[in-house]
């Protein structure tokens, strides 16, 4: 039987950079950089210039016009051929934004009103602008134009996976009221371990040790959280303790999980297509991966009538399926479960239903985003029986918050309730005995 590891190679975290406009805080005169640049850009769109790999002599002629007579720096002049060369050959005015490795997520409310996020914390990145809303436009077009998807009045929602696995959420008027707006969660290249976990809090050892177990036992797992808490995140780390040998399908809206196992099956949903017709929703994938013969199904984000499907799954065999699902808490998420069963329109007294997710889901864990950007697992919970027509939960672990401290980080305390989980016997029974040192024998 391998061991599972007593100790974790955790390092003191290295604080990422606060981002930085580069050249643009070097630009002395900001209200003259977006005027030359507003006048290059609109010149070029006027003219019809577009990318071709390398900026051309007439885009250099056409900036140079521009420049002249003015007395700008060696790197205010650089600034305004790299915003102009990111227009042509970028994504605009975000093509930095994209490229830097600390940012998480893009948020784009306006011509002037760019927001990102870094270490949890969102900030307002003063040094990026638009010139106008079609500005933002064109910018969404050339992100999407090489998925084949669209956007216009006729069609003025987009929700797309970029080539590097970026989510890219884009509404433009008559949906916005404020004009166009984007969303863009970046695609982490580097996966998070559970190292990375207990380096910065979010768990702790025997936690982790835990949850390792609960994942080899093959144990039902709900991850529940709201947007933003790394449910997903957290998903991945829990496939890596999956077994290379076993048979795993993967069903998403847009593939954001990254499985290290060779026998990995990925499904992606489908939306529906200019005739009204082709959409394969979460559902139609689970009713499927039945069929596919998988010793696991692993569901993104269940938030519909695939529910049912996914819990039948769970009650026929397919153990150790794992799942997140936005909640508040380990209580809503079984509630939001039940709710999303009587969506799926079956007929089935409320006790049946609650009786099911009582027989299906063995562990549930609540996931957090703190007032300071860090996350914190706050919450895994034991499903322990039905009572008096109500799933019990009991928890095994917690997080409590019991302050702020001066540099606004937030404080508390996790603990390991004296209780001896149900799911231990499991656990043990799946031949996994290396938690004696938290639970007793």
């Amino acid at each position: 039987m391998k061991k599972f590891t007593d100790t974790f190679n955790v390092q003191p975290q290295t604080k990422s950079k606060i981002y930085s406009g580069n050249d643009y805080d070097a630009f002395q005169n900001k209200e003259l950089l977006e005027t030359l640049r507003n006048k290059i850009i609109q010149n070029l769109i006027d003219h019809k210039v577009e990318a071709h790999g390398t900026m051309d002599e007439f885009v250099k002629q056409q900036i140079d016009q521009t420049l002249e007579g003015y007395d700008l720096t060696s790197v205010e002049r650089n600034h305004i051929y790299n915003l102009i060369d990111n227009e042509l050959n970028g994504y605009g005015p975000i093509t930095e934004l994209l490229e830097d490795k600390d940012i998480t997520e893009i948020m784009v409310n306006g011509i002037n009103e760019v927001y990102i996020e870094i270490d949890g914390h969102v900030v307002r990145d003063e040094s990026v602008s638009f010139i106008n809303d079609d500005h933002i436009v064109r910018t969404i077009q050339r992100m999407i134009q090489p998925l084949g998807r669209t956007i216009d009045t006729a069609n003025p929602m987009v929700d797309a996976r970029l080539k590097d696995g970026s989510r890219l959420n884009a509404v433009i008027p008559p949906l916005s009221l404020k004009g166009p707006v984007m969303t863009i969660r970046k695609f982490k290249p580097d996966l998070e371990s559970i190292d990375d976990f207990l380096r910065t809090g979010t768990l702790t050892p025997y936690m982790a040790r835990f949850l390792e177990a609960c994942v080899k036992a093959k144990l039902n797992i709900i991850i529940c959280g709201g947007t933003g808490s790394g449910k997903t995140s957290l998903l991945n780390v829990l496939s890596s303790f999956i077994n290379p040998a076993e048979r795993i399908i993967t069903i998403e809206d847009a593939a954001e999980l990254r499985l290290h196992q060779e026998h990995v099956i990925s499904l992606e949903t489908r939306l529906v297509n200019y005739e009204g017709s082709g959409e394969i929703t979460i559902r139609d994938l689970v009713i499927n991966s039945l069929r596919m013969r998988p010793d696991r199904i692993i569901v993104g984000e269940v938030r519909g009538k695939e529910a049912f499907d996914m819990l039948q799954a769970m009650n026929t065999g397919h153990t150790g399926s794992m799942t997140t699902m936005h909640a508040n808490g380990p209580i809503d998420a079984l509630n939001r479960l039940e709710t999303m069963i009587l969506m799926a329109g079956m007929e089935i007294p409320i006790r049946a239903i609650r009786e099911y997710i009582e027989n299906a889901i063995h562990i549930v864990i609540h996931i957090s985003r703190m007032a300071d950007g860090k996350r914190k697992i706050v919450d895994i919970s034991e499903v322990v029986g039905f009572e008096e027509d109500e799933i019990k939960l009991k928890p095994i672990f917690t997080f409590t918050q019991t302050g702020v401290l001066d540099n606004g980080e937030v404080d508390g305390e996790f603990k390991l309730l004296k209780y001896v989980p149900k799911v231990y016997q499991k656990i043990k029974a799946a031949g996994i005995d290396d938690l004696e040192d938290i639970f007793g024998k």
